[in-house]
């Protein structure tokens, strides 16, 4: 016969992990298997929402030459998400962010893509970026405000994971 001897520490730290995994469990701290899939929500970036008009228009174009894109899934399955409406602004050669020409909604297709095509974006405040939104009642709210590499790069894209209200 064999008998197995536990010390003070190991006792310590199985107590702990077994008193935190019922914790969490108890809590519903425990992430669903679907959110390990890698499909995570996208997050709201700071500054995102700034000059944000609710309702922009849906456009087939604001200008010529530079392209806005992206994708749009569901949180948890990677599920492209169509007919979602995305609101993208930004300042262009056409002026700033609070200028109408350069505001406007699009909605994403069977895949879950979008594409607007837009003015070229300028710099503004230093960085040329653009800002999005993803503002109805079916998901939680994003807003994203990429910045481009450089003022001369003639397309920018941003994705969505969303996350169901």
């Amino acid at each position: 016969m064999t008998t197995s001897k536990i010390d003070r520490r190991s006792l310590i730290i199985g107590g702990g992990l077994a008193g935190a995994g019922l914790i969490a469990g108890a809590s519903g701290l425990i992430v669903p298997a679907a959110a390990s899939s890698g499909f995570a929500p996208t997050q709201t970036m700071r500054g995102g929402a700034n000059n944000y008009r609710a309702g922009a228009p849906l456009v087939d174009k604001l200008g010529n030459g530079f392209f806005m894109s992206g994708k749009v899934l569901k949180a948890g399955t990677g599920e492209p998400l169509e007919g979602v409406r995305i609101q993208i602004w930004a300042a262009t050669t056409l002026g700033g962010e609070r200028e109408p020409r350069n505001h406007g909604s699009v909605l994403t297709k069977a895949d879950g893509t979008y594409v607007l095509e837009m003015e070229q974006i300028v710099p503004n405040f230093g960085q040329p970026h653009a800002h999005l939104a993803y503002d109805d009642p079916e998901f939680d709210t994003v807003f994203l405000r990429p910045v481009m590499p450089s003022a001369k790069d003639t397309s920018l894209t941003a994705d969505f994971v969303l996350a169901p209200a």
